[in-house]
């Protein structure tokens, strides 16, 4: 009930009011069916603007934090990200990270849309990192489809540290659904699972524009942190992100 109040009421009129939008491809959205919309991820707003512009709820998984914090002010966050739908996550890896990919694996299979963020972080500086992936074991088991989603202006919109969303236009693109039948069996096998997150990446890094880095974007803040303090060395790039749609050598051949 809450996501449909904030969505039509509360909120997602005044998101398209203040910001105007050019959506394509939401034709590649499937009308029913568990799939997985696969973003790339500039801002805290990536996550309001693009299910505001999807017919259908969108499903997030979320940092286990926010529904951790104590007092007042953490049972509200609480029980404002289950009221949206989102469920938690635990990022540190272990047990837990794969009873999240368990959850997510199980939403998808009830028919819901799953929203990810395959570099596992907001983007530092605007660059397309490299994809964790979870994202491809999630589209393994569940056997769904992935829509790849560029977000485009969002970080101008709501700059990382800033807690004012400025005026801008923005783009959301969703590309043709990928779709990897042809590793069924293979979850598990880690060149497979680099092989489809490589081509989630490559096909995120064509409908957004953005430069290709090929490393984590984790790695990617603590290099710049270390800048900051004289330290970071020069980070890679991948000049030719063609790279990205490489097939390792693996089962899948």
């Amino acid at each position: 009930m809450l996501y449909y109040l904030m969505k039509y009421v509360l909120l997602g009129p005044l998101l398209r009011l203040l910001w105007p939008t050019r959506v394509t491809g939401l034709e590649n959205v499937p009308a029913e069916g568990g799939a997985i919309l696969a973003s790339n991820h500039l801002a805290v707003a990536d996550s309001f603007f693009m299910p505001n512009r999807v017919p259908r709820r969108v499903t997030f998984p979320a940092k286990r934090e926010y529904f951790t914090e104590p007092g007042v002010k953490g049972r509200l966050k609480k029980s404002f990200f289950k009221g949206v739908g989102q469920f938690p996550i635990d990022r540190s890896g272990g047990t837990a990270a794969q009873a999240a990919i368990d959850t997510a694996v199980r939403l998808l299979r009830e028919g819901h849309l799953l929203g990810i963020y395959p570099e596992g972080t907001r983007s530092p500086d605007g660059r397309l990192y490299k994809g964790k992936t979870g994202v491809a074991r999630i589209a393994l088991e569940a056997r769904v489809p992935v829509i790849p989603v560029a977000m485009v202006g969002t970080d101008k919109v709501n700059p990382i540290g800033s807690k004012m969303w400025w005026p801008r236009r923005l783009e959301i693109h969703f590309g043709e659904p990928l779709e990897f039948s042809r590793y069924e069996g293979l979850a598990g096998d880690r060149f497979v699972e680099r092989s489809i997150t490589d081509e989630i990446m490559y096909a995120l890094m064509e409908l957004s524009g953005q430069e290709y880095v090929d490393i984590y974007a984790a790695k990617a803040k603590e290099l710049i942190a270390a800048e900051e303090a004289g330290l970071r060395p020069a980070v890679p790039v991948q000049i030719d992100a063609r790279d990205a749609a490489r097939l390792p050598e693996s089962q899948a051949g």
